[in-house]
Protein backbone atom coordinates (compact mmCIF):
# COMPACT_ATOMS: atom_id res chain seq x y z
CA UNK A 1 0.00 0.00 0.00
CA UNK A 2 0.75 3.70 -0.43
CA UNK A 3 -0.19 7.19 -0.57
CA UNK A 4 0.48 9.62 -3.74
CA UNK A 5 1.85 13.02 -3.41
CA UNK A 6 -1.93 14.36 -3.72
CA UNK A 7 -2.58 12.47 -1.00
CA UNK A 8 -4.95 9.40 -2.56
CA UNK A 9 -4.35 5.76 -1.78
CA UNK A 10 -2.62 4.08 -4.40
CA UNK A 11 -2.42 0.57 -4.08
CA UNK A 12 1.24 -1.08 -5.10
CA UNK A 13 -0.59 -3.82 -7.90
CA UNK A 14 3.48 -4.90 -8.60
CA UNK A 15 3.00 -8.50 -7.97
CA UNK A 16 4.76 -11.94 -8.46
CA UNK A 17 2.65 -12.47 -11.57
CA UNK A 18 3.66 -15.85 -12.96
CA UNK A 19 0.91 -18.42 -13.56
CA UNK A 20 0.31 -21.99 -13.04
CA UNK A 21 -1.28 -23.19 -16.49
CA UNK A 22 -2.30 -26.42 -18.27
CA UNK A 23 0.31 -25.76 -20.88
CA UNK A 24 2.81 -23.17 -19.51
CA UNK A 25 5.03 -21.93 -21.82
CA UNK A 26 8.37 -20.18 -20.71
CA UNK A 27 9.87 -19.99 -16.80
CA UNK A 28 7.16 -17.60 -15.60
CA UNK A 29 4.30 -20.16 -15.99
CA UNK A 30 4.53 -23.56 -14.43
CA UNK A 31 2.70 -26.95 -14.68
CA UNK A 32 -1.28 -27.56 -13.44
CA UNK A 33 -0.31 -30.77 -11.17
CA UNK A 34 -2.48 -31.97 -8.42
CA UNK A 35 -1.21 -31.95 -4.32
CA UNK A 36 2.27 -29.63 -6.12
CA UNK A 37 0.88 -26.23 -4.52
CA UNK A 38 -0.81 -24.93 -1.46
CA UNK A 39 -2.92 -21.90 -1.65
CA UNK A 40 -2.24 -19.76 1.65
CA UNK A 41 -4.49 -17.63 2.69
CA UNK A 42 -6.37 -15.62 5.01
CA UNK A 43 -10.57 -15.39 6.17
CA UNK A 44 -9.78 -12.01 7.02
CA UNK A 45 -8.35 -10.58 3.87
CA UNK A 46 -10.76 -9.69 1.29
CA UNK A 47 -8.21 -10.53 -1.70
CA UNK A 48 -8.06 -13.93 -0.20
CA UNK A 49 -11.57 -14.51 0.14
CA UNK A 50 -12.01 -14.13 -3.21
CA UNK A 51 -9.61 -17.40 -3.42
CA UNK A 52 -11.06 -19.61 -1.09
CA UNK A 53 -14.70 -18.93 -2.26
CA UNK A 54 -12.95 -20.35 -5.81
CA UNK A 55 -11.28 -23.00 -4.55
CA UNK A 56 -14.37 -24.26 -2.61
CA UNK A 57 -16.65 -23.50 -5.20
CA UNK A 58 -14.86 -25.95 -7.98
CA UNK A 59 -13.86 -28.31 -5.56
CA UNK A 60 -9.93 -27.79 -5.65
CA UNK A 61 -9.76 -28.77 -2.35
CA UNK A 62 -8.44 -32.58 -3.79
CA UNK A 63 -5.79 -30.79 -5.94
CA UNK A 64 -4.49 -27.78 -3.87
CA UNK A 65 -4.11 -27.39 -0.46
CA UNK A 66 -4.61 -24.76 1.34
CA UNK A 67 -3.32 -23.37 4.22
CA UNK A 68 -5.07 -20.55 6.80
CA UNK A 69 -3.23 -17.29 8.41
CA UNK A 70 -4.28 -15.87 11.32
CA UNK A 71 -5.84 -12.49 11.24
CA UNK A 72 -3.31 -10.45 12.65
CA UNK A 73 0.39 -10.00 11.58
CA UNK A 74 3.13 -7.43 11.75
CA UNK A 75 4.31 -5.04 8.86
CA UNK A 76 6.88 -7.81 7.54
CA UNK A 77 4.29 -11.36 6.93
CA UNK A 78 1.40 -12.71 7.52
CA UNK A 79 1.69 -15.73 10.12
CA UNK A 80 0.50 -19.05 10.33
CA UNK A 81 -0.40 -18.47 14.44
CA UNK A 82 -3.87 -20.98 13.85
CA UNK A 83 -1.83 -23.95 13.76
CA UNK A 84 0.59 -25.88 16.91
CA UNK A 85 3.26 -24.16 17.34
CA UNK A 86 2.37 -21.29 15.09
CA UNK A 87 3.68 -23.71 11.97
CA UNK A 88 2.05 -24.49 8.84
CA UNK A 89 1.85 -28.45 9.16
CA UNK A 90 2.82 -28.73 5.41
CA UNK A 91 5.38 -26.02 4.07
CA UNK A 92 7.11 -26.22 7.93
CA UNK A 93 7.32 -22.08 8.30
CA UNK A 94 5.80 -20.09 10.38
CA UNK A 95 5.91 -17.01 8.57
CA UNK A 96 4.70 -16.93 4.63
CA UNK A 97 7.37 -14.33 4.22
CA UNK A 98 9.73 -17.21 4.31
CA UNK A 99 8.65 -18.55 0.69
CA UNK A 100 9.18 -15.28 -0.51
CA UNK A 101 12.67 -15.35 0.61
CA UNK A 102 13.26 -18.61 -0.95
CA UNK A 103 12.47 -17.62 -4.24
CA UNK A 104 14.00 -13.91 -3.67
CA UNK A 105 16.38 -13.54 -1.26
CA UNK A 106 15.77 -10.11 -1.59
CA UNK A 107 12.41 -9.81 -2.06
CA UNK A 108 11.73 -5.60 -1.32
CA UNK A 109 7.72 -5.62 -1.46
CA UNK A 110 4.84 -6.47 0.54
CA UNK A 111 4.41 -10.17 2.12
CA UNK A 112 0.81 -10.56 0.69
CA UNK A 113 -2.58 -13.39 0.28
CA UNK A 114 -3.23 -15.24 -1.48
CA UNK A 115 0.04 -16.48 -2.07
CA UNK A 116 0.90 -20.06 -4.11
CA UNK A 117 3.38 -21.87 -2.68
CA UNK A 118 5.15 -25.07 -4.26
CA UNK A 119 5.25 -27.30 -1.66
CA UNK A 120 8.67 -29.26 -2.38
CA UNK A 121 10.66 -26.49 -3.00
CA UNK A 122 9.00 -23.92 -0.59
CA UNK A 123 8.94 -21.26 -2.97
CA UNK A 124 5.96 -18.12 -3.69
CA UNK A 125 5.14 -19.22 -6.84
CA UNK A 126 2.55 -15.94 -7.16
CA UNK A 127 0.71 -13.78 -5.49
CA UNK A 128 -1.63 -12.04 -8.32
CA UNK A 129 -5.10 -12.49 -6.80
CA UNK A 130 -6.15 -11.41 -9.95
CA UNK A 131 -4.80 -13.99 -12.50
CA UNK A 132 -4.71 -16.75 -9.97
CA UNK A 133 -8.32 -17.01 -9.06
CA UNK A 134 -9.56 -17.03 -12.91
CA UNK A 135 -6.86 -19.71 -13.20
CA UNK A 136 -8.45 -21.77 -11.04
CA UNK A 137 -11.50 -21.93 -13.20
CA UNK A 138 -9.61 -22.03 -16.77
CA UNK A 139 -6.53 -23.69 -16.32
CA UNK A 140 -7.20 -26.47 -13.91
CA UNK A 141 -10.75 -27.88 -15.24
CA UNK A 142 -8.96 -31.37 -15.07
CA UNK A 143 -9.58 -31.85 -11.53
CA UNK A 144 -12.76 -29.44 -10.82
CA UNK A 145 -15.34 -31.87 -9.02
CA UNK A 146 -18.44 -33.27 -10.47
CA UNK A 147 -20.86 -30.48 -11.05
CA UNK A 148 -18.82 -27.57 -10.63
CA UNK A 149 -19.76 -24.09 -12.03
CA UNK A 150 -18.57 -22.19 -14.77
CA UNK A 151 -17.53 -18.63 -13.06
CA UNK A 152 -16.62 -17.32 -16.02
CA UNK A 153 -18.36 -18.68 -19.00
CA UNK A 154 -16.88 -17.78 -22.24
CA UNK A 155 -19.65 -16.28 -24.04
CA UNK A 156 -20.04 -13.28 -20.99
CA UNK A 157 -16.00 -13.14 -20.22
CA UNK A 158 -15.50 -9.33 -22.06
CA UNK A 159 -18.84 -8.17 -19.42
CA UNK A 160 -17.42 -9.58 -16.39
CA UNK A 161 -14.22 -8.28 -17.23
CA UNK A 162 -15.89 -4.60 -17.46
CA UNK A 163 -17.71 -5.37 -14.69
CA UNK A 164 -15.36 -6.80 -12.30
CA UNK A 165 -12.40 -4.17 -13.37
CA UNK A 166 -14.91 -1.23 -12.42
CA UNK A 167 -16.08 -3.10 -8.78
CA UNK A 168 -12.24 -3.64 -8.04
CA UNK A 169 -11.33 0.09 -8.68
CA UNK A 170 -14.75 1.67 -7.01
CA UNK A 171 -15.51 -0.46 -4.55
CA UNK A 172 -13.50 -3.43 -4.15
CA UNK A 173 -10.03 -1.02 -3.71
CA UNK A 174 -12.55 2.46 -3.43
CA UNK A 175 -13.54 1.19 0.30
CA UNK A 176 -9.24 1.51 0.64
CA UNK A 177 -9.17 5.12 -1.02
CA UNK A 178 -11.73 6.51 1.30
CA UNK A 179 -10.28 4.75 4.30
CA UNK A 180 -6.50 5.75 3.41
CA UNK A 181 -6.73 9.08 1.89
CA UNK A 182 -4.69 11.83 2.97
CA UNK A 183 -6.46 14.29 2.11
CA UNK A 184 -10.20 15.49 2.39
CA UNK A 185 -10.66 15.63 -1.48
CA UNK A 186 -9.13 12.44 -1.88
CA UNK A 187 -11.55 11.16 0.50
CA UNK A 188 -14.93 12.90 -0.88
CA UNK A 189 -13.58 11.51 -4.50
CA UNK A 190 -13.76 8.56 -3.47
CA UNK A 191 -16.52 8.43 -1.09
CA UNK A 192 -18.81 9.47 -4.18
CA UNK A 193 -17.17 7.04 -6.42
CA UNK A 194 -18.06 4.26 -4.57
CA UNK A 195 -21.47 4.79 -3.49
CA UNK A 196 -22.04 6.36 -7.39
CA UNK A 197 -21.16 2.74 -8.05
CA UNK A 198 -23.02 0.82 -5.05
CA UNK A 199 -26.11 2.96 -6.40
CA UNK A 200 -25.54 1.11 -9.85
CA UNK A 201 -25.02 -2.36 -8.35
CA UNK A 202 -28.67 -1.49 -6.09
CA UNK A 203 -30.02 -0.93 -9.40
CA UNK A 204 -28.71 -3.83 -11.72
CA UNK A 205 -29.62 -6.21 -8.80
CA UNK A 206 -33.70 -4.59 -9.71
CA UNK A 207 -34.21 -7.43 -11.54
CA UNK A 208 -31.51 -10.01 -11.83
CA UNK A 209 -30.64 -12.63 -9.06
CA UNK A 210 -26.97 -12.18 -9.79
CA UNK A 211 -24.74 -9.87 -11.24
CA UNK A 212 -25.18 -11.56 -14.25
CA UNK A 213 -28.20 -12.91 -14.83
CA UNK A 214 -29.68 -16.42 -13.23
CA UNK A 215 -26.46 -17.80 -11.89
CA UNK A 216 -23.37 -16.74 -9.90
CA UNK A 217 -20.18 -15.88 -11.53
CA UNK A 218 -17.10 -14.21 -10.78
CA UNK A 219 -18.32 -10.80 -10.86
CA UNK A 220 -20.24 -12.19 -7.50
CA UNK A 221 -17.29 -13.62 -6.27
CA UNK A 222 -15.18 -10.56 -6.14
CA UNK A 223 -18.06 -8.05 -4.95
CA UNK A 224 -18.93 -10.87 -2.26
CA UNK A 225 -15.68 -10.25 -0.35
CA UNK A 226 -16.38 -6.60 0.55
CA UNK A 227 -20.03 -6.43 0.91
CA UNK A 228 -20.26 -8.38 3.69
CA UNK A 229 -17.22 -6.94 5.56
CA UNK A 230 -18.66 -3.23 4.75
CA UNK A 231 -21.23 -2.64 7.57
CA UNK A 232 -18.98 -4.17 10.06
CA UNK A 233 -15.70 -2.43 8.93
CA UNK A 234 -15.82 -0.51 5.70
CA UNK A 235 -18.87 1.88 7.19
CA UNK A 236 -17.29 3.51 9.97
CA UNK A 237 -13.86 1.89 10.10
CA UNK A 238 -12.90 3.99 6.22
CA UNK A 239 -15.38 6.20 7.04
CA UNK A 240 -17.99 4.90 3.99
CA UNK A 241 -20.51 5.84 6.01
CA UNK A 242 -23.12 7.52 3.65
CA UNK A 243 -25.37 4.63 4.31
CA UNK A 244 -24.87 0.30 5.17
CA UNK A 245 -25.43 -2.11 2.68
CA UNK A 246 -28.62 -3.20 4.87
CA UNK A 247 -30.16 0.12 4.23
CA UNK A 248 -29.65 -0.69 0.28
CA UNK A 249 -32.74 -3.45 -0.43
CA UNK A 250 -31.75 -5.00 -3.14
CA UNK A 251 -27.56 -5.63 -2.47
CA UNK A 252 -28.69 -6.30 0.80
CA UNK A 253 -30.85 -9.15 0.03
CA UNK A 254 -28.21 -10.18 -2.70
CA UNK A 255 -25.40 -10.48 -0.11
CA UNK A 256 -27.76 -12.36 2.09
CA UNK A 257 -28.61 -14.84 -0.80
CA UNK A 258 -24.64 -15.36 -1.34
CA UNK A 259 -23.82 -15.43 2.54
CA UNK A 260 -26.46 -18.07 2.36
CA UNK A 261 -25.14 -20.20 -0.61
CA UNK A 262 -22.96 -23.48 0.37
CA UNK A 263 -19.37 -21.45 -0.38
CA UNK A 264 -19.80 -17.81 0.87
CA UNK A 265 -21.00 -17.99 4.08
CA UNK A 266 -19.10 -20.70 5.59
CA UNK A 267 -15.80 -19.05 4.40
CA UNK A 268 -16.58 -16.07 6.03
CA UNK A 269 -15.19 -15.68 9.58
CA UNK A 270 -16.37 -12.37 10.78
CA UNK A 271 -14.19 -12.52 14.47
CA UNK A 272 -11.20 -12.80 12.79
CA UNK A 273 -12.22 -10.23 9.58
CA UNK A 274 -12.77 -7.51 12.95
CA UNK A 275 -9.63 -8.52 14.45
CA UNK A 276 -7.54 -7.44 10.98
CA UNK A 277 -8.77 -4.54 10.89
CA UNK A 278 -9.07 -2.59 14.01
CA UNK A 279 -6.06 -4.68 15.65
CA UNK A 280 -3.70 -4.30 12.40
CA UNK A 281 -4.53 -0.57 11.34
CA UNK A 282 -3.87 0.97 14.48
CA UNK A 283 -2.69 4.51 12.64
CA UNK A 284 -6.81 4.57 12.03
CA UNK A 285 -7.52 3.03 15.45
CA UNK A 286 -5.01 3.44 18.12
CA UNK A 287 -6.74 1.65 21.08
CA UNK A 288 -6.99 -1.12 19.63
CA UNK A 289 -11.02 -1.58 20.37
CA UNK A 290 -12.39 -4.24 18.49
CA UNK A 291 -16.74 -3.87 17.48
CA UNK A 292 -18.42 -6.15 19.08
CA UNK A 293 -21.62 -6.10 16.33
CA UNK A 294 -23.32 -6.93 14.35
CA UNK A 295 -25.05 -10.05 15.15
CA UNK A 296 -24.11 -12.23 12.37
CA UNK A 297 -27.45 -13.89 12.44
CA UNK A 298 -28.66 -11.37 10.60
CA UNK A 299 -27.45 -12.69 7.47
CA UNK A 300 -29.21 -15.92 7.71
CA UNK A 301 -32.76 -13.72 7.56
CA UNK A 302 -34.65 -14.51 4.51
CA UNK A 303 -33.94 -12.77 1.03
CA UNK A 304 -36.15 -13.14 -0.97
CA UNK A 305 -33.99 -13.25 -3.86
CA UNK A 306 -35.41 -16.79 -5.37
CA UNK A 307 -38.55 -14.87 -6.91
CA UNK A 308 -36.44 -13.32 -9.05
CA UNK A 309 -35.38 -17.01 -10.68
CA UNK A 310 -32.13 -18.64 -11.39
CA UNK A 311 -30.16 -20.84 -9.62
CA UNK A 312 -26.87 -20.02 -7.86
CA UNK A 313 -24.62 -22.76 -9.72
CA UNK A 314 -26.52 -22.70 -12.58
CA UNK A 315 -26.82 -26.46 -14.39
CA UNK A 316 -23.74 -27.13 -11.62
CA UNK A 317 -24.58 -28.62 -7.87
CA UNK A 318 -23.42 -27.18 -4.53
CA UNK A 319 -19.63 -28.19 -3.40
CA UNK A 320 -20.50 -31.00 -0.86
CA UNK A 321 -18.47 -30.17 3.06
CA UNK A 322 -15.62 -28.65 4.03
CA UNK A 323 -12.37 -30.62 4.31
CA UNK A 324 -10.61 -31.23 7.43
CA UNK A 325 -8.05 -28.49 6.56
CA UNK A 326 -10.49 -25.97 6.07
CA UNK A 327 -11.44 -25.98 9.32
CA UNK A 328 -8.31 -25.26 11.11
CA UNK A 329 -9.91 -22.30 12.85
CA UNK A 330 -13.52 -23.97 13.51
CA UNK A 331 -15.38 -21.61 11.80
CA UNK A 332 -16.97 -24.02 9.35
CA UNK A 333 -20.22 -22.25 11.06
CA UNK A 334 -19.52 -18.80 10.18
CA UNK A 335 -22.24 -17.49 12.61
CA UNK A 336 -20.80 -18.56 16.14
Amino acid sequence: MAYVAAGSFERDMNYIDDRVVAKPEGERQWPVEAGRYRLVAARACPWAHRAVITRRLLGLDGAISQALCGPTHDWKSWTFDLYEGSIDPVLKIGKLRDAYIKRYPDYPKGITVPTLVEIDSGMAVTNDFQTLVKDFQTEWGEFHRDGAPDLYPAEQRDEIDALTKRIFHDVNNGVYKAGFAGTQEAYEDAFHTLFTTLDELEERLADRRYLMGDHITFADVFLYPTLIRFDMVYHNHFKCNRNKISEMPNLWGYLRDLFQTPGFGDTTNFQQIKDHYFLVHQDINPTGVVPVGPDPAIFRTEHGREKLGGSPFGAGTAPGPIRPEDTVTGDEQSAN
